[in-house]
């Protein structure tokens, strides 16, 4: 599941994600993510974190707080490099953190490692 409220984003990720095989679900912010996530959880979550209605912030704790026993990966990705959205991001298990724009040749390498190893944060990217 890619979590973006710019609609080019999703394209571009979606597109570089499916092309290596991969069934991708889009959310266009928090809470269409949380609706969709209800219905079935994804293998790997990637989503922004400024966004309206919820944040990718707000989501990863929604996430956290209604499915304690969660072992999808978490991305999450943004262009502000504020210490404090790596703070909290480093809170959350299973979970990386990438600045925007990100490579698509980088992320799907990135998403192949994690599912590679479940339970387990692939290295940063």
């Amino acid at each position: 599941m890619v979590v973006d409220d710019s609609v080019a984003i999703l394209r571009v990720l979606a597109l570089g994600l499916e092309r290596a095989g991969y069934e991708v679900l889009t959310a266009c912010d928090g809470v269409d993510a949380l609706l969709k996530i209800r219905d079935g959880q994804p293998d790997f979550l990637i989503t922004d974190i400024e966004m309206p209605r919820m944040t990718g912030q707000e989501l990863c704790q929604a996430i956290e707080k209604d499915y304690p026993d969660r072992t999808f990966p978490i991305v999450v990705m943004t262009t502000s490099t504020e210490p404090s959205h790596r703070q909290w991001a480093a809170n959350i298990r299973h979970a990386d953190f990438i600045e925007k724009p990100v490579s698509i040749r980088l992320l799907v390498a990135h998403v192949n490692r994690c599912l590679d190893e479940p339970h387990t944060a692939a290295a940063p990217i």
